[in-house]
């Protein structure tokens, strides 16, 4: 069986690391922690796990850190997590089957990572990563935010999955990161771009992540993915901006790289919706759940391929009168949202239409 590292990079993460490292502890053979600065408990609450614990002075390059995070790994693969990842029960026992059972020929695995939840619990939006690498292969991260690593060879996907689960996080950290790099006159790689406007788009500062993300997308340099997204994510800057026609070309300009995801669908479906054009809007919502979705996608919003469509062909059918059809779509979006206060009206509402139908046709 292999043996496996496990290397974090942490400050000021006294509310959460411990949570982490609980889950995980029994999953690895060995724990290497490097702390960029503490002024918190976090090394205290480390040491009750691990007596590992290096300190790397800060230089604002993720990349960097985490490079020098895997420089002290001994064991035969590396494992890395952020403070604010856990591994669920079941997924400690996915990740232990996979540990039993991995080829030592396995380069890198990547598993899912589970990013925001609805109030039933379910996952709605994930993404894989690659987290678990054969150390010997010396596999490098790259960028100084929003860093990735990179990895070759022999890789497999793994069924075990993190769970993102933070508390709180720095909002300003990584836009002050890229603020400080343009400002000494460095020029960002089109990833880095796209991960600025990305930024910028978080700080509601709309207009100027619209040009960067122009900027991302004209440089035609993009993984194809983050070439989607961009596309969607201009389209939400034009319509916070209130130019819904630039959100539609936007929106468009999604075909260019691939046939229409759920999202897009969804989007061309409301833009119908608005205009009242219900057939057009129909068809879009019923191609959105048509889509296989590809599980290496970088991204995935399930919302787009299940519920969404689902609440929308409801309210769509039920202007068109259509209520057995209107019924059957809500019902299948409560599936995913049995507590949602809208498709809970809408059985009721759906109901007590559908009752005095029927008795009027008796």
């Amino acid at each position: 069986m292999i043996t496996i590292s496990l290397c974090m990079i942490v400050k000021n993460e006294e509310k959460v690391i411990g949570r982490c490292l609980e889950s995980v502890s029994r999953l690895v053979d060995e724990i290497i922690i490097v702390d960029t600065g503490s002024s918190d408990r976090t090394k205290d609450i480390v040491k009750n796990y691990t007596d590992r614990v290096v300190d790397f002075q800060w230089i604002d390059d993720f990349a960097a850190a985490r490079n020098f995070s895997f420089q002290q790994a001994t064991k035969d693969y590396i494992l890395w997590l952020d403070a604010d990842d856990i591994f669920t029960k079941e997924d400690q026992e996915k990740f232990t089957s996979l540990k039993q059972s991995l080829s030592p020929s396995t380069d890198a695995v990547s598993l899912n990572y589970h990013l925001s939840f609805d109030e039933e619990g379910n996952v709605t939006s994930l993404l894989r990563r690659y987290r678990l690498v054969k150390r010997e292969k010396n596999f490098q991260w790259i960028g100084v935010v929003h860093e990735f690593l990179s990895v070759s060879g022999n890789l497999v996907d793994g069924d075990a999955a993190v769970t993102h689960s933070p508390l709180s996080h720095d909002r300003e950290r990584n836009l002050r990161i890229y603020r400080k790099l343009i400002d000494s006159g460095e020029t960002l790689s089109p990833r880095d771009t796209f991960y600025y406007a990305n930024e910028l788009m978080d700080h509601s500062l709309f207009e100027e992540a619209s040009n960067y993300y122009k900027k991302f997308l004209d440089s035609k340099l993009g993984w194809i993915e983050d070439e989607i997204r961009a596309c969607l994510k201009l389209a939400n800057c034009y319509f916070e901006l209130n130019d819904k026609e630039s959100a539609l070309h936007a929106t468009l300009q999604t075909l260019i790289y691939d046939v229409p995801r759920p999202e897009t669908c969804c989007r061309l479906g409301y833009y119908f919706m608005e205009q009242g054009k219900n057939e057009a809007a129909i068809h879009w919502y019923h191609q959105a759940l048509l889509y296989e979705v590809d599980q290496h996608l970088s991204f995935q919003n399930i919302a787009f391929s299940t519920w969404v469509p689902h609440l929308q062909l409801c309210v769509l059918y039920d202007r068109l009168k259509q209520y057995d059809k209107a019924y059957h779509h809500n019902e299948l979006a409560r599936k995913y949202k049995p507590m949602d206060d809208r498709i809970v009206g809408n059985k009721k509402y759906l109901e007590d239409i559908l009752k005095k139908v029927n008795i009027k046709s008796i």
